[in-house]
């Protein structure tokens, strides 16, 4: 392999993407390229902000069982003993029926919490599908052969920001960390600065996670991030807090 071909590396292999061959050759390449040594650090770095910005548990295996059970298992009905003798008769008919009732309404309220405790779950699993699709293509744009990434901080020292981006894959992203908490109704907002334009790249409600930028770079000079109305504006409205140079 050239050592051209090796200084494309880096981002394959803080990801732990090359096979143990390539892992060889591009470690003795390692040890004597700085350059290499430095982007190997920095993308180890954002993989492991990346794996920390956000955290879904899921269920415990034994409820998820449970709940999935419940709505298939079938309420068994009351059982009551003959009670002899004809004045005891109607009375004992009468309390079947309420207890029948009874176990339909428990039967039927449990049903409800099932669904709702199922709906849940799947809303669950749903996140986690797509917080995993959101990691896996960050992982890919990360090991992209010229994926680049430069990191800030907030104006006064408060959060980082890292953006990832490859001209490759046609694609950026953009990690933050510790930045500040935003009252209601606001949003923090990336664009894309196409020479002193700014493009809406996408929003991000939380000072803490990771964002796959809408659009592609298609030769933008860096990224600004501002604080907006909830929903994002079409223009900035507010100075930014942050610009991050393509260089």
């Amino acid at each position: 392999m050239s050592a051209a071909e090796l200084h494309t590396l880096t981002g394959a292999y803080a990801a732990h993407a090359l096979d143990p061959e390539e892992g060889a050759e591009f470690e003795r390449h390692l040890a004597g390229c700085p350059a290499c040594t430095q982007e190997v650090a920095e993308f180890a770095e954002t993989l492991a902000r990346l794996g920390s910005a956000e955290a879904l548990l899921p269920p415990p295996a034994l409820k998820a069982r449970v709940m999935a059970a419940l709505p298939t298992v079938r309420q068994q009905a009351p059982h009551t003993a003959p009670v002899p003798g004809h004045r005891r008769d109607r009375p004992a008919r009468g309390w079947t029926k309420l207890a029948l009732a009874a176990c339909l309404a428990l039967a039927v309220g449990a049903g409800a919490i099932a669904l709702r405790q199922h709906q849940r779950a799947g809303q669950a699993q749903a996140r986690a599908a797509a917080l995993q699709q959101q990691q896996d293509r960050f992982a890919a744009l990360l090991t992209a052969p010229d994926a680049r990434t430069v990191t800030g901080t907030v104006a006064g020292g408060s959060g980082v920001g890292t953006v990832v981006w490859s001209d490759y894959r046609g694609q950026a992203g953009f990690l933050a960390s510790g930045m500040p908490v935003l009252a209601a109704g606001s949003t923090y907002e990336l664009w894309f600065d196409d020479a002193g334009t700014m493009r809406p790249a996408g929003l991000l409600p939380a000072g803490d996670g990771a964002l796959l930028l809408t659009g592609a770079p298609n030769g933008a000079r860096g990224i600004g991030v501002t604080v907006e109305p909830a929903g994002g504006s079409a223009h900035p409205t507010t100075a930014p807090l942050m610009l991050l140079p393509f260089t």
